[in-house]
């Protein structure tokens, strides 16, 4: 009763910030739902449709349910590709059956309270996979901005294949009559949006600059009379809607479709939960994220897209952010965007079939730019070159071969460097000639598998010899590396040596060992 009456006198006073924050979501999602939809292989008739139908979802089902209050869910670029090769592999109709799985998976997790576990991934595999699908998104919609057919579509090493026709595609723009018109529209649009992002007056800054991309390009189409493809709108919404069949549930005895369910519910997991830290550090007045709570949202909001055969959802960065800056202050901003969403596609769809389909592309060819996020390369590079490493292998395997393939490089690499950290020790000895004391400094991780490198080490020093272990460089020590140096303690010291261990810069690592019998060696 009481956590109601907070959340109705919170809503009392933040209603009207909470109300704007969510017209600005709203026109962010707006243009970036169709052109994801485009971008992930829905069939076009039906693709507009399908983009809104999945960001309603995302705002009046994932809303309420959130355990992130100010995340804003919906169809995410990252997801684009996956949902493209899904559809490619197993057919438009079985993608409902896909997400529906995926859903269901995220459901138990949550409920089982694995939120956490999905956020134990290494931060260069996220990165590394959304750029390559940024990669894949700015090659594939680079073709569409000219109103012409990505070339790799369906086909093995698509990816490359769109890359290395980017030429033709630029060729085919400035040459080719019935593709002009398009090429004009998509370079209009990227303009417009990077002229808005860089000029925008500070009072209209919070105007979205895709939404202002599209605008200007779909009037400027209009007041030409331009020959383009346009957005197509069927005549009822529900006609986007792909019911389940009997026959396509009979394909859930397939490993291949659990196989896309796992991926689906793992990639958009790690998303979600990892935007929803990102916004937790971009504000302060709102609850921390519970993530198993944000995990069986998620589900949630999938089970009902899969029954409903449109796209799956996620956490959104872009909006989720533009929900922030706008000043939103609880969950009711992210609840009215998808209200204003089924509001607009409910009263004002012709509106959808004045949208020239080169401006989404074009929309989707700069957020795939901005998804490369070269600077954390750089970053990256500089702080840690295995990481670093993780990143390239990652993108380059998800552009050269497919999404799925380069983020099990990524977690194998991931894995990989894991061990070679929990397996890997330096061992640095030096003798001071003036005192006698020598000093062992260890570095990295002091586990069992190199118990025999330092016993090695501990047997060639002098019988009467005053070691001085430090530890200030150590990550981990286990049991058996602890005692082994006890053991050799007490039999250097029946030969008239001493061992001294730096037990203050352990770091946290472990606690002072209460030893149940013999000398426990002393503390520096």
């Amino acid at each position: 009763m009481n956590a109601q009456t907070s959340l109705i006198s919170t809503l009392r006073v933040s209603w009207k910030e909470d109300l704007l924050a969510s017209i600005v979501v709203f026109l962010v999602a707006l243009p970036l739902s169709m052109g994801i939809a485009i971008a992930s292989g829905i069939p076009m008739e039906k693709a507009a449709s399908v983009g809104l139908i999945t960001a309603i979802i995302g705002g009046i089902v994932v809303g309420p349910l959130s355990g992130s209050p100010l995340q804003v869910s919906g169809p995410a670029a990252g997801l684009a590709v996956m949902v493209a090769m899904f559809i490619q592999e197993h057919g438009f109709e079985t993608l409902g059956l896909i997400v529906l799985l995926g859903g269901l998976i995220q459901l138990a997790a949550g409920l089982f309270r694995l939120g956490q576990v999905f956020r134990a991934v290494s931060p260069a595999l996220i990165q590394g996979m959304l750029a390559g699908i940024g990669v894949l998104i700015f090659a594939s919609q680079f073709h569409v901005m000219v109103d012409d057919v990505p070339p790799g579509t369906g086909k093995e090493f698509g990816g490359l294949i769109n890359l290395w026709s980017l030429p033709l595609a630029v060729w085919k723009g400035i040459s080719e009559t019935v593709h002009r018109p398009a090429a004009l529209i998509g370079v209009l649009t990227i303009a417009t949006v990077m002229l808005w992002t860089a000029f925008a007056p500070k009072r209209l800054r919070l105007l979205p600059a895709p939404l202002i991309g599209v605008v200007v390009a779909t009037a400027c189409a209009a007041f030409l009379e331009l020959d383009l493809k346009y957005v197509p709108v069927p005549d009822q919404l529900l006609d986007a809607v792909t019911w389940p069949t009997l026959a396509g549930l009979g394909r859930l005895t397939e490993g291949a479709i659990w196989l896309a369910g796992l991926s689906l519910a793992f990639v958009g997991s790690a998303e979600s939960l990892l935007t929803a830290t990102a916004v937790d550090s971009m504000q302060r007045h709102a609850p921390r994220t519970k993530y198993d709570r944000e995990l069986a949202a998620q589900g949630a909001g999938n089970i009902l897209c899969g029954l409903l055969g449109v796209l799956p959802i996620t956490g959104v960065i872009v909006r989720s952010s533009a929900n922030v800056l706008a000043g939103a202050r609880t969950r009711l901003s992210a609840i009215l965007h998808g209200v204003w969403m089924l509001v607009f596609i409910a009263l004002l769809p012709a509106v959808l079939s004045l949208i020239p389909v080169a401006a989404l592309a074009a929309v989707l060819v700069y957020t795939g730019i901005k998804l490369t996020k070269l600077q954390f390369a750089r970053i990256l590079w500089g702080e840690d070159r295995a990481e670093a490493g993780i990143y390239a292998a990652t993108l380059g395997t998800v552009v050269m071969v497919d999404l799925l393939t380069g983020v099990a490089v990524g977690i194998g690499l991931a894995l990989a460097r894991l061990l070679y950290s929990f397996s890997h020790l330096e061992i640095q000895v030096e003798e001071e000639q003036a005192s006698g004391v020598t000093h062992i400094h260890l570095k990295g991780a002091a586990t069992f598998m190199r118990l025999p490198q330092l016993a090695a080490v501990l047997e060639k020093l002098r019988p009467d010899a005053q070691v001085h272990v430090h530890f200030d460089e150590l990550t981990f020590i286990d049991h058996a590396c602890l005692d082994l140096l006890v053991n050799w303690e007490q039999q250097h010291q029946a030969g008239g040596g001493e061992l001294v261990i730096d037990w203050e810069n352990l770091h946290g690592i472990f606690q002072r060992h209460a030893w149940g019998s013999g000398s426990s060696p002393r503390k520096d």
